[in-house]
């Protein structure tokens, strides 16, 4: 579990999947067992509380966001509703799930992007954006460019050549620098062969 403070009301919480199974969590029961989650929710939170030297308490608006081979990203926005008094022991979640329709890879060099590229070219995969951002490659992959694969699959064939990463689109698209567009295993199959 990786934690960061945003602001001083607001936090993140990072966590594998690996980290998610070695609390006893599986990627289907966030969906169906909602009291379990509920419990390890405010475990984690306090252990990040911890962590941050921040009291929490009132509500916390808490959005979750399910990145398909990265894990999990937790976002903790604290807030001082005015219709409760100063108890100090009351604290309410108000959680949100939201899936990812993404899946991000970094890659430590271009040389291991080609070579993902070319293999999933292969498994008739066309798509895909590429970045770069703080002396790293990115992949991008949307649902649409693999929809005709096992996700299993695609995670365990870029996880050759890269690593699962929390970085969003978003950041990247207004941070990094786009290196190709929507048609990157085509381009590099069509360039580096």
């Amino acid at each position: 579990m990786r934690v960061e403070r945003m602001t001083n009301e607001k936090f993140k919480i990072f966590l594998t999947f690996d980290d998610l199974m070695d609390r006893g969590l599986s990627r289907e029961e966030l969906w169906s067992d909602l009291p379990r989650v509920h419990r390890i929710f405010s475990d984690m939170m306090y252990d990040a509380g911890i962590e941050l030297g921040v009291e929490l308490s009132g509500v916390l608006l808490v959005q979750v966001y399910l990145l398909q081979a990265q894990g999990m990203l937790v976002v903790v926005t604290k807030t001082e509703p005015a219709d409760i008094e100063d108890d100090e022991d009351y604290m309410e979640m108000k959680v949100t799930l939201d899936e990812s329709k993404e899946m991000m890879f970094s890659f430590e060099d271009f040389e291991h992007v080609i070579r993902a590229g070319h293999q999933l070219y292969q498994l008739n995969v066309t798509g895909g954006s590429v970045f770069f951002y703080h002396d790293s490659y990115y992949m991008l992959l949307e649902d649409e460019d693999i929809f005709h694969l096992d996700q299993d699959q695609v995670i365990a064939l870029l996880s050759e050549f890269a690593s699962a990463t929390a970085a969003t689109s978003h950041r990247l698209i207004e941070y990094g620098k786009q290196i190709m567009d929507k048609d990157a295993c085509r381009t590099i199959y069509k360039h580096f062969s």
